[in-house]
């Protein structure tokens, strides 16, 4: 399908490592690439606009890479988790979109920062 983000496109992504995967040597990661656009504006949810084998810089970079630079252009912002090879990505494909952490990832490091700190304090 053909996919035109807005002027305001927000794109986010996302790795899913699949617990179900059997053993046949697969590691059963996908990067999960949302439209997040709809939800920003409050005009709607996300949009999943696809999933691609893989978790690396390659697997969303190819994938933008294969979109028309129009669309490209449309990207403002990325939202991602801390992963080096989205960011990796964004800044190849579309170095001129803020990157920033999704609020899940935001709050889930810092609830292990606090988690760490709280340990170490009823340790000493």
């Amino acid at each position: 399908p053909r996919v035109v983000l807005t002027m305001s496109g927000s794109w986010g992504v996302d790795e899913h490592k699949w617990k179900h995967v059997r053993g046949d040597g697969t590691p059963g990661f996908v990067t999960v690439i949302v439209e997040l656009t709809p939800q920003v504006d409050g005009t709607g949810p996300a949009r999943l606009l696809d999933m691609v084998p893989g978790r690396s810089a390659d697997a969303s970079g190819e994938w933008l890479a294969d979109r028309p630079q129009r669309f490209r252009d449309t990207v403002k912002t990325v939202t991602m988790d801390g992963y080096s090879g989205s960011a990796k990505a964004a800044s190849e494909q579309v170095s001129k979109a803020r990157q920033v952490m999704d609020p899940f990832h935001v709050v889930d490091l810092a609830a292990g920062k606090l988690d760490l700190c709280r340990q170490r304090v009823q340790n000493e």
